[in-house]
């Protein structure tokens, strides 16, 4: 393809992966702008990030861009989102594709009027996370049945349930949730490391869902999980004839011999430029590697991006060949507005501390 060009909305801590993006891939990846609202703001980017930025809609829409990345406030992302396709462009949303089921029922509307939206759910996109699914697709373990997952919040939390479990965006489900809290040594935010020992009650949300086909996910997320190196980031997965935990996947043979394998991850560690705790040591996946089949290979070689970033790339890339009609949509808005459906019964159950049951929505007709 010609090189992909592509327009930012929003300038908050979602929007850079997208430049970096773009930075670690120039001759993929064309960003013409990031639109922002006030000129102090589009200044300040600009200097800090060495990108061009306007607070123009007009100048944003002349470039043509292949698709426009809204990345905006959680209350306002779907809004914004049907504003930039009615503009006529094809748009890549961050997560989630809305908070309300109005709203998820507006987008589904609009969908099949033709508008293109992809909403950018990158976790089964995670180098290390697609090849686990390729893995499990093998049916070593049989037919996944089980998941204890303590990996993501909410709505990644529900992509990646529904994916290792082989559900589907119509399977009617129930869920029960209850939020705790604890006293957790903080150690690193968005912008900050801690040493100092600091403790703070932190957040727990334990819930079951419990699928129609008789399928069960336990779903254990804490609110420091993503960036502290003292909560692991863990699953277990059962089926009839095994059950993988975390990269070890123990399983029956042909002969009902039982085998112990490994997913095997390789990284390479890169000191970038940047002075952000987060972002100063990053680990790119060079491989992946399950008995001998290689399993993940890099999709634009080895260019200095973490596992985020590098599933960003690969759904930026499918938006592109999706908007110009090359492809289908590289992951189905029926599966985004589920995953925000769930997460909002998730949510629902939480606060009334009773089980929610789903309710047959538009985009569950098959």
């Amino acid at each position: 393809m010609d090189k992909i060009k592509f327009v930012i909305v929003g300038s908050g801590w979602r929007s850079l992966y997208y430049v970096r993006v773009a930075k670690a891939l120039p001759e993929i990846f064309e960003l013409c702008a990031m639109y922002c609202r006030t000129e102090e703001k589009a200044q300040k980017i600009a200097e800090e990030h060495l990108i061009h930025t306007t607070t123009s809609i007009e100048e944003c829409e002349s470039y043509k861009p292949d698709f426009v990345v809204v990345v905006v406030n959680k209350a306002s992302i779907a809004e914004v989102s049907m504003e930039w396709m009615r503009r006529g462009f094809t748009v890549l949303c961050e997560t989630p594709a809305a908070m309300d089921v109005e709203t998820l029922n507006k987008l589904w509307d609009m969908h099949n009027q033709g508008y293109k939206l992809v909403v950018a759910e990158q976790y089964t996109s995670y180098p290390e996370y697609s090849a686990l699914l390729k893995v499990v697709d093998r049916n070593i373990i049989g037919e996944p049945d089980c998941l204890n997952i303590s990996l993501a919040h909410e709505y990644h939390g529900a992509s990646l349930m529904r994916a290792l479990l082989n559900v589907t965006p119509d399977i009617d489900f129930t869920v029960s949730a209850k939020t705790y809290q604890f006293p957790t040594t903080e150690t690193l935010t968005r912008y900050d490391s801690y040493k100092d020992g600091r403790i703070a009650d932190k957040k727990r949300t334990v819930a079951t869902f419990e699928f129609a086909n008789g399928k069960v996910a336990l779903y254990d997320f804490d609110s420091e999980q993503y960036r502290s190196p003292i909560r692991k980031n863990t699953l277990k997965l059962q089926g009839s004839r095994g059950e993988i935990i975390d990269r070890t996947v123990y399983y029956l043979d042909d002969n009902n011999e039982s085998i112990i394998s490994e997913i095997r991850v390789e990284k390479r560690g890169i000191e970038t430029e940047y002075e952000n705790p987060n972002l100063h040591y990053i680990e790119e996946v060079t491989d992946v590697h399950f008995e001998d089949d290689r399993v993940y290979t890099p999709e634009f070689g080895l260019c200095g991006l973490a596992q985020d970033e590098t599933a960003v790339a690969s759904l930026m890339k499918r938006t592109a060949e999706y908007s110009r009609g090359y492809t289908a949509e590289p992951y189905p808005l029926k599966d985004a507005l589920q995953d925000a459906y769930m997460a909002i019964l998730l949510r629902e159950a939480d606060a009334s501390q009773s089980e929610v049951s789903s309710a047959k929505q538009a985009w569950h007709e098959l």
